[in-house]
């Protein structure tokens, strides 16, 4: 049976209360409401270390924003590249694991894609901002241990760790990616000044982080490996090698069969950009069978950079980047 919409009000008022005081208290728990919403969803400013053109290289702000980047990461990982996701990543079609809620993560975003994003499209829904690249940041002091990085699953980097921590800040680096598109020099060059802005604005004293090659097989890849093995191996001190279990020996040919031409042709482009800035590389690949990959350590000091390239990204003592806005 209809119920008479007076009733109804009347048994949502509190009793001994007028209508005149029901309707005020009513009209300030919504205002409260909203507010506490408006509160919920209110965007923090975003760390903006720079722009080129219509990319702007950000730090992200607000759990969308991880999760964008974690979108893209998948598209990249799982869909172009040969990564095998979990039940979980397939349903969210994002790659995400427990480093992402303690990591910071660098974004290249498409600000020409953002404007268009915050028009109402005709169907009344809000489009995201494209995240076109992406890196994900883990400082030293975010975590208990040096056990407690990333690469540590696959190396035995706590040692070094330990042996320079107290005079430097470590960083770990690593699910970096570009949307196919924006794979080009400006991308690139975008990531690398957020990364090297942030990298001074936290004193951070070296960035290390496992680079890929693709596939499974380091055959396929012998005369790289052998070059990064022969012609790059860290110093002792800064040192790390595979653990034993995992360990994949690098020199897969002599160094006097080794064609640097060649094999320098053979290398990802991030892994010759971390070589042309001074970068070394540990002992021993390792075979990483959920993404598919072949992985090598990268360790950089700051100290260790080529200072040619401070003239363009800024000295280790700048704080802002020479594309900041």
């Amino acid at each position: 049976m209809p119920m008479d919409h007076r009733s109804l009000f009347a048994r949502l008022r509190p009793r001994g209360t007028s209508r005149s005081v029901s309707a005020v208290e009513a009209g300030r728990r919504t205002r409260q409401r909203f507010a506490t919403m408006s509160a919920y969803f209110r965007r923090s400013p975003s760390k903006i270390y720079g722009k080129i053109g219509s990319l702007e290289v950000r730090l992200a702000s607000t759990k969308q924003d991880v999760r964008r980047a974690q979108r893209l990461r998948y598209k990249v990982f799982y869909e172009e590249m040969s990564a095998k996701p979990s039940l979980a990543a397939q349903l969210s079609r994002r790659d995400e694991d427990r480093y992402d809620r303690v990591c910071d993560h660098l974004l290249v975003v498409d600000t020409d894609q953002e404007a268009a994003g915050q028009q109402w499209s005709q169907l009344g829904r809000r489009t995201s901002p494209r995240v076109v690249g992406t890196y994900r940041i883990l400082r030293g002091d975010k975590i208990d241990s040096a056990e407690a990085f990333y690469s540590q699953g696959e190396y035995d980097i706590a040692p070094m760790v330990r042996a320079h921590g107290d005079s430097l800040k470590f960083m770990e680096v690593g699910r970096s990616c570009v949307l196919q598109p924006y794979r080009n020099k400006r991308t690139v060059e975008l990531l690398w000044h957020g990364l090297w802005t942030y990298t001074r604005e936290h004193k951070v004293g070296v960035m290390m982080g496992c680079a890929s090659f693709e596939g499974v097989d380091p055959d396929a890849h012998a005369e790289a490996l052998s070059f990064l093995y022969h012609e790059r191996l860290a110093p002792p001190e800064w040192r790390v090698r595979a653990h034993a279990d995992q360990h994949v020996e690098m020199a897969r040919l002599p160094k006097d069969q080794v064609n640097a031409k060649a094999a320098l042709k053979g290398l990802p482009p991030l892994i010759k950009g971390y070589l042309r800035l001074g970068a070394y590389v540990g002992d021993g690949a390792v075979i990483d069978h959920q993404f598919c990959t072949t992985d090598v350590f990268i360790i950089l000091p700051v100290a260790a950079i080529d200072p040619r390239y401070f003239e363009h990204f800024g000295s280790p003592e700048e704080v802002g980047s020479r594309v900041a806005v």
